[in-house]
């Protein structure tokens, strides 16, 4: 059983070699340091941070991201060390947030090497603070505990060092802070050119972990975008996860494999496949002139399938445009730094003020820089090119699962015989790059539930949208991806429940009723929230059951063993606290064993409830109704613009596969 600390409490650690994971909703900085029976810190060798990641027994994150993986390893830490304490601090000099107040709270989890949990702790409270003592490792007669600290300093990570004893405190967090900003940590490089056979093999930047998505580990690796994809975000192949019920990998990619070790590439084989799978076909399109960039085909990344080929294919599209944005973001940030710094000696000689000096040195420092940024923007515009042909090129090559709803595939759907391998959920795009839609995928079957955020929200274009309207449209995207969910399973493997409790869904749910897909009517009123619940709750009790006492062949007769989603609207209307609870055990146990949630709320609806659904947010991949720039990937930090996978206005492709569907359904039984 995982132990849920509040502040001040502990609990025993039977371990000594640990995860510690951290999540969090925008882009934070996890340090971890050594202190004696004290808590004082004797020096700076006694730190690990992101310029200087590993130290006796720890190993931390090499930059700044929305969710980290630190390793701790009890055994090989000093014997004058008596305490580990994990810290966090938001970057400094950047765009995001200054103070833990204006953001989700942080959530730190302790975890042995299997990956279960053994405590966790969500940090509210903080408010001005810009840095926190999470919590501590501490040992006790031999014996090691964890404890929730949840300290906070408004002065940030040098008030906090100096607290714990620190001489070069001030001195630490300016080499941290550079770290982070100046990208010494980062280990993210423009995209290696194509070779000239076509080969398009894609290769990850050198040093650095993954993340989370499941989260960051203490070495990125892309995922798709967090936890924009609660603070993490979908991510592509090479991601960890935080449970694996099914063989299927993928953070935001809603599965997640194993994490990728540090600056090793990315890895794309198909989670299924224990022997490697095979090269690339040849490319079908012309040879490129000498000198060229090779044209482009879809389907060329490895893959046992044209389906895997994609696949892989879209997320080395997703990992070539990361790199290449962060390559021009550094090149302008150095740029910009040069210049200042140029500036700066020109002001602090009194010679430059005479005979005009000053201002010609200022010109030249601005040509400089000048040249500088449009070098780097050229570099960037070549690589575009190249990926928006490739997009151009692989978007209508992609089957229905991985195809927008106006895309001809969908025209001429008919119901598979088995599941593909991963799901369109919406699209994705960094500013530098707006033309360019990288396909948002995650793996099947889900892994991580769905949330809809039906909350009054600014879109990423400065529009806002009132939260009535935000409401309707957030229960057509769910429809719409619901849609998606029973179009790519085979005819009576995937079932779909609706929770309305005040019936304010019906007009965006009318396709599902009306075409005869799901289970029954959407329950209403307390009632309804109640039965529902409770059977599927029992389901996945007799699942579980059956599953780790190795009988699953002694389910009851007639047993439903399709895979469930329930769609829950309008959250906290109608659930009390038994139903709350329930909801959160079908979040936390239910993907495991078939159970699927996908939430359309508004999460400061259900603040009354406190931090007690903490958790819940954190365990769903967060997706909005309107473009949103909420996704961050762990990789190298970008705010990816999410939008969501919607049909055509007057468009009847929706009603057209879900009748064939409903067909295919009535069928089977």
């Amino acid at each position: 059983m995982t132990a849920e600390l509040v502040r001040g409490q502990n609990h025993p650690l039977s371990q000594a070699r640990l995860e510690i994971r951290i999540s969090a909703g925008t882009p934070i900085v996890a340090v971890a340091a050594l202190g004696d029976e004290n808590g004082r810190i004797h020096g700076v060798e006694w730190v690990a941070h992101p310029g200087a990641p590993t130290q006796p027994g720890l190993e931390v994150s090499r930059q700044a991201a929305a969710d980290h993986r630190l390793a701790v390893d009890l055994d090989a830490v000093p014997e004058a060390v008596h305490r580990v304490s994990v810290l966090l601090a938001l970057p400094v000099g950047g765009t995001g947030p200054v103070r833990f107040g204006a953001v989700a709270a942080p959530f730190v989890a302790v975890t042995g090497l299997d990956g279960d949990e053994v405590a966790s702790y969500t940090i509210t409270g903080l408010e001005a603070e810009s840095a926190v003592v999470a919590l501590e490792l501490y040992r006790r007669q031999d014996a090691w505990k964890v404890r929730a600290v949840g300290q906070g300093y408004a002065g940030g990570l040098a008030e906090l060092l100096a607290d714990q004893g620190l001489p070069q405190a001030h001195q630490l967090a300016g080499t941290v802070n550079d770290a982070v900003a100046q990208g010494l940590a980062r280990s993210v490089q423009a995209p290696p050119p194509r070779t000239a056979d076509g080969d398009r093999s894609r290769q990850t930047a050198a040093p650095a972990l993954g993340p989370d998505q499941g989260g960051t580990a203490p070495q990125p690796g892309p995922v798709p975008p967090v936890s924009p994809y609660g603070g993490q975000m979908p991510g592509g192949p090479g991601q960890p996860a935080p449970q694996q019920p099914y063989a299927a990998p993928d953070p935001s990619a809603v599965t997640q494999p194993s994490t990728p070790t540090a600056g090793g590439p990315i890895d794309y084989s198909h989670p299924r496949r224990q022997n490697a799978a095979p090269p690339p076909p040849p490319p079908i399109a012309p040879p490129a002139a000498p000198g060229q960039p090779a044209q482009p085909v879809a389907g060329d990344a490895t893959g046992w399938s044209m389906e895997e080929r994609l696949y892989n294919q879209v997320w080395g599209m997703f990992e070539d445009l990361a790199r290449t944005t962060a390559a021009y973001r550094s090149a302008v940030d150095f740029a910009e730094s040069r210049m200042d710094k140029e500036l700066e000696q020109v002001l602090s000689d009194p010679r430059s003020r005479i005979g005009g000096q000053g201002d010609a040195a200022r010109e030249a420092a601005r040509a400089r820089h000048t040249q500088l940024v449009t070098q780097a923007r050229e570099a960037l515009d070549r690589d575009l090119t190249q990926l928006a042909a490739e997009a151009d090129v692989v978007e209508p090559a992609l089957p229905p699962a991985y195809a927008r709803w106006d895309n001809p595939a969908w025209h001429a759907y008919r119901v598979p015989m088995e599941i593909p391998m991963a799901l369109r959920l919406g699209d994705l795009h960094l500013p530098e790059a707006d033309r360019i839609r990288i396909p948002m995928l995650v793996r099947l079957p889900l892994e991580r539930g769905l949330w809809i955020d039906s909350g009054a929200a600014g879109a990423s274009d400065g529009s806002f949208t009132d939260s009535h309207t935000m409401s309707r449209l957030a229960m057509e995207t769910a429809v719409a991806h619901a849609a998606r969910l029973l179009a790519v399973y085979p005819a009576g493997e995937f079932t779909v429940h609706v929770i309305d409790p005040a019936g304010s869904g019906a007009q965006a749910l009318a396709p599902l009723v009306q075409t005869g897909v799901l289970a029954a009517p959407p329950a209403l009123g307390a009632a309804g929230v109640a039965d529902v619940l409770g059977r599927l709750t029992q389901r996945v009790d007799l699942v579980q059951m059956a599953v780790r006492g190795g009988a699953a062949d002694s389910l009851p007769p007639g047993f439903d063993t399709s895979q469930q989603l329930l769609i829950v609207n309008d959250f906290p209307h109608g659930f009390d606290d038994r139903a709350v609870n329930q909801l959160r055990y079908l979040a936390d146990e239910g993907p495991a064993f078939g159970v699927h949630l996908m939430m359309v709320a508004d999460r400061e609806e259900s603040s009354g409830y406190g931090p007690l659904l903490d958790p819940l947010w954190r365990s769903l991949l967060r997706l909005t109704p309107v473009a949103d720039d909420h996704l961050a990937d762990p990789w190298v930090g970008h705010a990816w613009t999410y939008e969501p996978s919607l049909v055509p206005p007057g468009s009847q492709v929706l009603q057209q596969v879900l009748a064939q569907v409903a067909a295919a359904r009535t069928k089977f039984m």
